[in-house]
């Protein structure tokens, strides 16, 4: 691989050494010949794939679709394919949550007592801060279905009966504790944002999907994105994820949790996604400053170092940054902000390097990819290793 990226990075090389100035056209042209040489062999006209979008110093240098939305019609990806974000949805309920505490409607240091009625005693500790940066201690609700379903000895949950907001917040109602004290340890939540939708909109009177069209998607302009709610709204152009069994697809496109909202339930495409990294750029709905704490990594009452916990993917204890929707640490030296997005069917990844002015966004619609190494090869275009 690192002779596939010397040869991509060839002509940069050669005319640096020679003092030769590429105009902007001849690097864009380069530069979305470099990408494409990553992903176009990844998919094709009868497979699922993948959608990419590459912005540097304010211009989309790359922006193409691979494969294909769903098996049946074989409609082509494009810009305007809509991709279930899954976890990569947390930035935008993170921006929710804060576009509230910028409304004087809500405060970071809000429990779950005092927002949720009959919330149990644990609850008076958790704040609407640890809930943003995973530091509450909120069991998994994963975790919890699987017990209430031991305790009832048959399913109650599946791809067709799916498990809605109000049921994590019952399933946390009838928790006695959390996971640890809250603010002593970091631990990925999908709970905790699940109940970060259900504030918004107990703090709006309006429903979630509704305070995100009418704050951040209508005011920016994107058009298809939208919190999905099956019966609702009809998903335009959607991409279906899928799964390889042996040399086959298998389209996977829905679970037991996949009507869950602020933690993952959210479609949109790059068109629209290229529009909200816009408004992050120009600080569209929040001031530099009332987006600081977004960029903010969590820190522990203990003062240790916030570190992976067993249960994740990652080496247990290695040190992780995590502000509010939105991973914190660096690559190759360059500060990042970025998310990945992992659920039946897709795999997302939204990476953004504000200091260096360059956004990459990657969509699949079908999990034998990640996209978090791709990112990461099409950023080794702009920062080469040291020799």
């Amino acid at each position: 691989m690192r002779r596939v990226l010397r040869n991509l990075q060839q002509p940069f090389l050669i005319a640096a050494v020679l003092g030769l100035s590429l105009s902007a056209n001849q690097v864009q042209r380069q530069t979305a010949y470099s990408v494409d040489s990553i992903f176009s062999p990844l998919a094709d006209a009868n497979s699922p794939g993948v959608a990419v979008f590459v912005r540097k110093d304010g211009r989309t240098v790359f922006e193409r679709g691979y494969g294909v939305r769903e098996l049946r019609t074989f409609a082509k990806i494009d810009a305007q394919t809509n991709f279930r974000l899954a976890s990569c949805s947390k930035q935008f309920t993170a921006m929710s949550i804060m576009l509230l505490v910028h409304d004087g409607k809500l405060r970071y240091d809000h429990t779950l007592t005092q927002l949720f009625t009959g919330f149990p005693a644990y609850g008076k500790a958790i704040t609407v801060r640890h809930l943003l940066n995973h530091t509450s201690g909120l069991p998994d609700y994963e975790d919890l279905m699987t017990a209430a379903e031991k305790r009832k000895g048959a399913a109650i949950w599946d791809a067709t009966n799916q498990i809605q907001d109000v049921d994590v917040l019952q399933l946390l109602k009838q928790e006695g504790a959390g996971k640890f004290p809250p603010g002593t340890q970091w631990s990925y939540s999908n709970s905790g944002y699940v109940l970060l939708g259900l504030i918004v909109s107990e703090v709006s009177g309006k429903s979630f999907p509704e305070f995100l069209e009418d704050r951040i998607f209508a005011p920016l302009e994107m058009r298809r994105t939208l919190a999905y709610i099956k019966g609702y709204e009809e998903i335009a152009n959607r991409a279906y994820g899928h799964s390889k069994e042996g040399a086959a697809w298998k389209e996977t496109d829905q679970s037991s949790t996949s009507a869950t909202l602020g933690d993952g339930g959210i479609y949109s495409s790059l068109e629209d996604l290229a529009k909200w990294d816009a408004a992050l750029v120009r600080h569209t709905l929040l001031s530099e400053s009332d987006m600081q704490p977004a960029l903010t990594p969590a820190r522990l009452t203990t003062s240790s170092q916030p570190s992976w916990p067993a249960e994740s993917d990652r080496p247990q204890g290695s040190p992780v940054s995590y502000g509010f929707g939105w991973f914190l640490d660096p690559y190759r030296n360059h500060s990042r902000m970025w998310h990945y997005g992992d659920t039946i069917g897709f795999h997302t990844y939204i990476q953004r390097y504000p200091a260096d002015h360059l956004t990459i966004i990657i969509l699949c619609n079908r999990t034998d990819l990640d996209p978090e190494s791709l990112a990461s090869k099409v950023a080794d275009l702009y920062f080469p290793a040291s020799k």
